[in-house]
């Protein structure tokens, strides 16, 4: 029976169809169709970003914490992605990608009320997705760009003021540095920055605003005369593992379809990866020290952050260097840099996404080119391509400097920001949860 009623279906609608025009037909045989494949894949990229959230980056800066402070590091972490998941709900995807706008933001789809089931957005090819996977997909990276910026707060900023920053930040600072480079007519964009998966709007865009953050809010109290080592490398270690399998979604997922580009993405990321991680290891035995667990687990996500810009921009040796350099450098700005200057960047935001994230995306200038193994066509000068990447790599400074001072100081003005110095002292679990992490 149910065959019959799809036959009868079936012969109703191609009657239909032949009857229309044929322009008709012509517009609605053009008509993009998802492809199945590509769709599940950016559905299956989009899980493993919010894993790299939820427990991957709760886990991995909250055992780098007192333990006093675990649970507040963790609730920050996930709070901020849940706002940030609502936000771009209401205005945050029009904000970054319209559908009308200029080169530094965009509008037009407000509550995503011009997006349906049939909605889709392009990739890089005549292939489409879905639109509101896509929509779920840029989501999950506002999520987690938000909640990076806390490394550098952490121990010592309200939970109030941490939602306030969040809202405030990613309206003035996250959503227009994402439309700028990865929407079509933004500003970098058509600059021809290269930056596959987020080395400026994610890494860059974190780092530099957790250090005006954390400079703007105080050191914790102590800090640097008390040792304030982490409270569980088991977890930062489970933690780190976690971010480095949802980082195949983060970086193979931005081709937006599974295809070779993809399969590029996806093994740079293993082998930069591995590569920064033992070269932090060497690092720390050159400068005298042994070889930690802390050194490698830091030594990974320098390597993921790194390789973020050039994930399918890179062949896999160009990777394995880019990995190396970034992690040699950004154990030189965490363990010579930091101290000298004597600013609190709690868990090395800064040191390690921002850092790790300019070497990225300077770099991808240099792997990109063929004659490094890079998938370029030539078109572009090595060098011209490297002052792009320098020239985009400023403006996401200076950008992301100027909004977070804003945004910190109207979280200031609203809740006062810092926690009293007693609730510092018994730690934050306690003092803005009312919970401890351990009995």
């Amino acid at each position: 029976m149910n065959r019959t009623i799809l036959g009868g279906a079936g012969a109703l609608t191609a009657s239909l169809f032949a009857a229309m025009p044929a322009f008709a037909q012509e517009a609605a045989a053009a008509a993009p169709v998802p492809n199945p494949g590509n769709n599940a894949w950016m559905m299956t990229s989009t899980v493993l970003v919010l894993l790299m959230i939820l427990p991957g980056l709760a886990l991995f800066y909250g055992g780098l914490t007192r333990s006093k402070n675990m649970l507040s590091t963790m609730t920050q972490v996930g709070a901020a992605a849940a706002l940030a998941m609502l936000i771009w709900v209401i205005y945050g995807y029009s904000t970054a990608f319209g559908p009308e706008g200029n080169a530094f933001f965009s509008w037009g789809n407000l509550f995503l009320s011009a997006t349906t089931p049939d909605s889709t957005a392009a990739t890089f090819s005549d292939e489409v997705i879905s639109e509101y996977v896509f929509i779920s997909f840029q989501m999950t990276f506002a999520a987690i760009t938000a909640a990076l910026v806390f490394g550098a707060t952490v121990e010592r900023m309200k939970f109030s003021a941490a939602m306030v920053f969040v809202a405030v930040w990613l309206t003035i600072v996250y959503f227009p540095i994402a439309h700028m480079v990865w929407a079509g007519g933004g500003l970098l964009f058509d600059m021809g920055a290269l930056d596959f998966a987020g080395g400026t709007v994610v890494h860059i865009n974190a780092g530099v605003s957790a250090l005006v953050a954390c400079i703007i809010l105080g050191k914790r109290k102590g800090y640097p005369s008390e040792p304030m080592p982490p409270h569980s490398l088991t977890l930062t270690m489970v933690g780190t593992g976690l971010l480095w399998v949802g980082w195949f979604g983060f970086n193979a997922g931005s081709e937006l379809e599974a295809d070779g580009t993809a399969g590029l993405a996806m093994i740079n990321t293993f082998v930069a990866t591995a590569s920064a991680g033992l070269f932090w290891m060497l690092a720390e035995r050159l400068a005298g020290h042994k070889g930690s667990a802390l050194g490698f687990c830091s030594g990974i996500i320098a390597g993921l952050v790194a390789v973020t810009p050039a994930a399918g921009n890179s062949g896999p040796f160009g990777a394995i260097v880019l990995g190396a350099i970034a992690s040699i450098i950004c154990f030189f700005m965490v363990s010579k840099v930091k101290p000298a200057l004597g600013y609190d960047d709690s868990l090395d935001a800064f040191g390690i996404h921002g850092v790790g994230g300019i070497i990225g995306a300077i770099g991808t200038g240099f792997v990109y080119q063929p004659s490094l193994g890079g998938p370029g066509d030539g078109s572009t000068a090595m060098m011209a391509q490297v002052i792009i990447q320098i020239e985009a790599v400023l403006i996401s400074l200076v950008w992301a400097g100027v909004g977070t001072v804003i945004a910190i100081f109207v979280a200031k003005l609203i809740t006062g920001l810092r926690v009293s110095e007693e609730v510092e002292h018994e730690g934050l679990d306690i003092g803005e949860h009312g919970e401890r992490a351990y009995n």
